[in-house]
């Protein structure tokens, strides 16, 4: 089998945060958040494929919906326990529109932890094919400020103003997470994407902070450029095969990994992860909840699962990481287990069952091409 360069998982070089996640007599603690929509059903698949491997992680489970009013006192306990174990895996959470609705309680977990890098990576998956080959670029979008402050106020009727916060702090945070990912994955080409032409002052410090840390970097052989965000929109469609590594502000990044996801097969195969100085937290890189398929046991688990193997090799659990990544990679290029989103008719559970039964990774030297991550905190 074609030896993969890993989009699933992180490497036992993960971060290291200030305070290790929890483990007692062998077994960690994570938390769980499975979300609105399809999240019960594909963090199921997770728990199911856990308990048949025996995979030592223990859940502190948190049914949270972004659509039930008065459930502070529930986000309230699921934020203790992510605090407490440090680590955790969510589903996506719905937010409703309105003025008097809550604001979101995923930016509200990535504003109060500072989980400030988000990760999503977008590769070409051997055995589903689409209409770009060889797609492999990774999206870092900065987490916590951006448009996505929740700043917003109505000075008189029909008028709203909305205030856009950039810092330098942030944005060269988010710049040397970048390029210190590429360093250390050997990637070749650091890509900054935003809108400097427009908003010279927001997007201009965030393109200058990117300029002057990329000449810092010239000496590691990793290049870089930098794109206005519509252009970036039109290349990625065009030749996705130009971008390697990607950071961009908050917005921009939302918007650019759907259309990451489509270009490779949409967001149930797309994995992602939240990474902070203390905290990290592993969900589908394309955050949809997919309510219309909600109960109809049709939705695709592999985006869910695939974070979770992050998750593991962030305990340094890499071989039951390994064994059910590659058990996934082997599934889907074998062409026989699809679910409706890749033109197939198996259901949640006829697509992750297979990926339990595997003994053993099957890579080469049973270890599969690692992912690294490595955060440089900025004083």
């Amino acid at each position: 089998m074609q030896l993969l360069r890993s989009v699933s998982t992180l490497t036992a070089q993960t971060p290291r945060l200030t305070s290790g996640p929890k483990k007692y007599g062998g077994v960690y603690t994570a938390t769980l958040i499975p979300g609105d929509g399809v999240g019960k059903e594909i963090t199921d698949s997770v728990k199911e494929i856990f308990d048949k491997l025996n995979v030592p992680v223990e859940w502190e489970q948190y049914d949270l919906s972004g659509e039930m009013q008065g459930n502070d006192s529930l986000f309230q306990q699921a934020m203790d326990s992510l605090r407490r174990n440090k680590v955790g895996l969510k589903g996506t959470l719905l937010t409703p529109t309105g003025a008097g609705s809550h604001n979101s309680w995923n930016v509200a977990m990535r504003q109060q932890l500072d989980i400030y890098a988000s990760m999503v990576f977008c590769k070409s998956l051997e055995g589903f094919p689409t209409r770009h080959k060889n797609v492999d670029f990774t999206i870092i979008r900065e987490n916590t400020e951006g448009e996505y402050s929740g700043l917003e106020h109505s000075p008189s009727p029909g008028i709203v103003e909305s205030l856009k916060v950039s810092t330098r702090f942030k944005a060269e945070r988010i710049v040397r997470f970048a390029f210190d990912f590429a360093l250390k994955n050997d990637r070749k080409q650091v890509t900054c994407v935003h809108k400097a032409n427009i908003m010279k002052l927001g997007d201009g410090l965030f393109l200058n902070t990117f300029r002057r840390v990329a000449e810092e970097y010239k000496s590691a052989g990793i290049k870089a450029n930098d794109m206005i965000v519509d252009n970036t929109s039109m290349q990625l469609v065009g030749r996705p095969d130009q971008f390697d590594v990607m950071v961009m502000p908050n917005l921009y990044g939302n918007i650019v990994s759907n259309i990451g996801a489509a270009l490779v097969g949409g967001p149930g195969i797309v994995p992602g992860a939240n990474i902070g100085r203390e905290f990290a937290l592993y969900e589908p890189g394309c955050r949809h909840a997919a309510k219309d398929i909600m109960g109809t046991n049709k939705a695709n688990p592999t985006a869910m699962i695939l974070s979770a193997t992050m998750m593991l090799r962030h305990f340094g659990l890499d071989y039951q990481a390994n064994q059910i990544a590659s058990s996934v990679y082997r599934v889907i290029a074998e062409r026989k287990v699809r679910t409706a989103d890749m033109g197939g008719n198996s259901t949640t559970q006829q697509s992750h069952r297979p990926f339990s039964t595997t003994s053993k990774p099957v890579f080469a030297n049973d270890r599969m091409p690692r992912v690294c991550v490595c955060v440089c905190i900025c004083t």
